[in-house]
């Protein structure tokens, strides 16, 4: 990587300040190869200019609920040692697309089921997906029915396929 002039280096507070965050939170993105700074003559960090459009694409990813693993392998497309091209920008941000279409259709799914189910079982037994007489849904795999309809989703798998089974209320299922 080509050492940017010095009057495009940015000391560390300044970048921080910049970006909105903390120092350390900077240092860990540092760490986690997210961004990249050189080392002046007397040891301190300084980031080239370009590092603040890259802590904007972190914060606006996290914002969005994805993992700094999801960024950083979309990061991890574009160069680190400039700014990105406008056809590299639309390289990274049609595969983010894809990452963040699937968590709109988790976080659907999800809304779906909190539609028809208030969580408690007096109102909506035979819909809720939740209630779980005899331990019926150790059949289906483990963790959560929620979870598994989410992560479902997410893949885009049919909706039909991850839906728990509607059953008719049995007398013995009502609670007065």
């Amino acid at each position: 990587m080509n050492q940017p002039t010095p009057r495009n280096l940015l000391a560390i507070g300044e970048v921080a300040a910049r970006a909105g965050l903390s120092v350390p939170t900077v240092r860990y993105y540092e760490e986690r190869g997210l961004i990249r700074s050189f080392r002046s003559s007397t040891n301190q960090r300084q980031f080239p200019r370009h590092v603040l459009r890259r802590l904007a694409v972190i914060s606006a990813g996290q914002r969005m609920g994805l993992t700094l693993q999801e960024v950083g392998d979309a990061l991890s497309v574009l160069p680190p040692d400039r700014a990105p091209s406008r056809a590299e920008w639309a390289a990274m941000s049609a595969d983010w697309s894809a990452l963040v279409a699937a968590r709109i259709r988790g976080l659907q799914t999800l809304q779906r089921s909190l539609d028809t189910c208030i969580g408690c079982g007096c109102l909506s037994l035979d819909r809720c997906g939740i209630f779980n007489p005899g331990d019926e849904a150790a059949g289906e795999g483990p963790g959560s029915r929620w979870e598994r309809q989410a992560v479902a989703a997410e893949g885009g798998g049919p909706e039909e396929a991850v839906q728990a089974p509607a059953r008719p209320a049995r007398e013995t299922d009502v609670r007065s």
